[in-house]
């Protein structure tokens, strides 16, 4: 499914005290153009300084850990996290922020009220697909008895797994795990509020913090449990570390995918995590736009792809095959000789859904799945010739396919393929799949190809392929 940007429907105001500062303030909310970002502008200060929800715009002050803020110097915006991660559950990715204060309202201490507003002004899908970043290597940091990691998630969901465990009877070993979509922020994270230990309090406000916390929009842990307040979940503590995970998380700006462990984190390792994220990120995107002229050590050893050889990533083979999970059987293309030859390859997990029923005692990958592979490298390899731009390759013959040696999960699948013959219509091609140095499966394939538009075109593709 493609994501698109949102907005929000028509302007409104909230207003209330910052929970640590105290500071009474308002915060207009008003739509904002497609690829704009989430930005926040301080009224009461001179020439109202523009400050964008970014990872970049970090406030990085050592004492301010019991939040995450925005800004420099005097221009500064406290407290983000809840109102972030509302606008990151519903899907708001373009919005304007007018505050007259430092510090965001805490309202009843988690995300509800700031949802339920936002639904009642309404909210406005835009034309520009949303931006999707899924990470691609697993990466984690710690320090002092707590830790957060992100890795890969094989069904493309954003999913959180937290765990909680203080030195009080009353939050001792929660766990929270959830997939983080719409639904489920809504009902299961929005309404929970941020809490506090009684024996916590004086110290907190001694220091700075606190100010405009009170039994209503914190709830206060005491001896004999929450004071003056209820719970709305027996797990609500670690269910707001998961909404104070996902506000930070947010400042990435772009939907993520994959699964965040978090053991005891709070604000510095999530800030620590979402640094990472945004190098891995950046690194990403780089490979994506420029190509790679290394050739891999190791893979494709006496097929006469030369050091010239480029490599293309996931996101670059999306960009020329429209297959996509779970049917995007080629990983990473690691050398291409445009037209002529290439290497791929297909990292076979236990995770693979087709090893659901495949043999599922003694899994192993069906013959027919490593042709599509093969096929699936030589379409991106046929794709890159230039007579062949703006085309869709279909898999139209296989002939002399033979299947050598079973592919198990934890093998890596290395395909190459060569063009044998390339003409305006038509491709052959001639491929094996290896693992290691040994053949598993070889085929000679045949392709056509058509304008990319059927894509889009019902009407073309019926009259052409029924």
């Amino acid at each position: 499914m493609i994501l698109k940007q949102k907005t929000i429907q028509k302007e409104f105001t909230l207003s209330g005290g910052g929970l640590h500062t105290g500071c009474q303030v308002q915060l207009k909310f008003k739509p904002a153009p497609q690829d704009s970002g989430i930005v926040f502008i301080r009224t009461d200060l001179p020439d109202n300084p523009v400050i964008k929800a970014d990872v970049n715009n970090l406030f990085a002050e050592a004492k301010i850990h019991r939040c995450t803020s925005l800004g420099r110097g005097q221009e500064v915006i406290r407290t983000i996290e809840h109102l972030m991660a509302v606008l990151y559950g519903l899907g708001i990715t373009n919005l304007i922020l007018e505050i007259n204060g430092p510090e965001v309202p805490g309202l009843d201490g988690g995300g509800l009220d700031f949802l339920t507003a936002i639904k009642k002004a309404g909210i406005v899908e835009q034309t520009a697909e949303a931006h999707v970043f899924a990470i691609r290597e697993p990466i984690g940091v710690f320090g002092e008895g707590a830790s957060i990691y992100m890795v890969p998630d094989p069904d493309g969901h954003f999913k959180v797994s937290y765990t909680l465990d203080y030195e009080h009877p009353f939050l001792r070993s929660q766990f929270c795990q959830m997939i983080v979509n719409a639904e489920n922020f809504e009902k299961e994270i929005a309404p929970c509020r941020t809490f506090c230990l009684e024996s916590e309090a004086q110290e907190l406000l001694a220091s700075g913090f606190g100010k405009g916390a009170h039994y209503k929009n914190t709830l206060v842990v005491g001896k004999n449990g929450v004071k003056e307040n209820q719970l709305r979940f027996h797990d609500e503590f670690a269910r707001h570390k998961v909404l104070d995970l996902i506000g930070d998380l947010s400042l990435l700006g772009v939907a993520l995918r994959g699964h965040v462990f978090a053991i005891k984190s709070g604000h510095t390792l999530n800030v620590q995590l979402l640094k990472q994220i945004a190098i891995q990120k950046e690194k990403y995107e780089k490979a994506a736009t420029v190509p790679v002229f290394v050739p891999v050590p190791g893979i494709g050893t006496g097929t006469g792809i030369g050091q010239g050889a480029q490599e293309i990533d996931i996101q670059g083979i999306m960009k020329i095959l429209p297959h996509r999970y779970p049917f995007l059987l080629v990983d990473r293309i690691v050398q291409i000789e445009p037209g002529k030859k290439g290497i791929g390859i297909k990292n076979v997990t236990i995770n693979e859904p087709f090893f659901q029923g495949h043999f599922p005692t003694r899994p192993i990958m069906p013959g027919v799945l490593m042709i599509e592979a093969m096929a699936q490298t030589a379409g991106v390899v046929v794709l890159t010739n230039e007579i062949h731009r703006g085309k869709v390759a279909f898999f139209m013959s296989v002939d002399k396919v033979k299947f050598r040696k079973v592919v198990r999960p934890g093998d890596q699948l290395i395909m190459e393929v060569e063009v044998i013959r390339d003409r305006s219509r038509t491709s052959q091609v001639r491929g094996q799949a290896k693992v290691g140095e040994e053949i598993v499966a070889e085929a000679d394939m045949l392709f056509s190809f058509t304008d990319a538009s059927y894509l889009t075109d019902d009407k073309e593709f019926s009259e052409k392929y029924s």
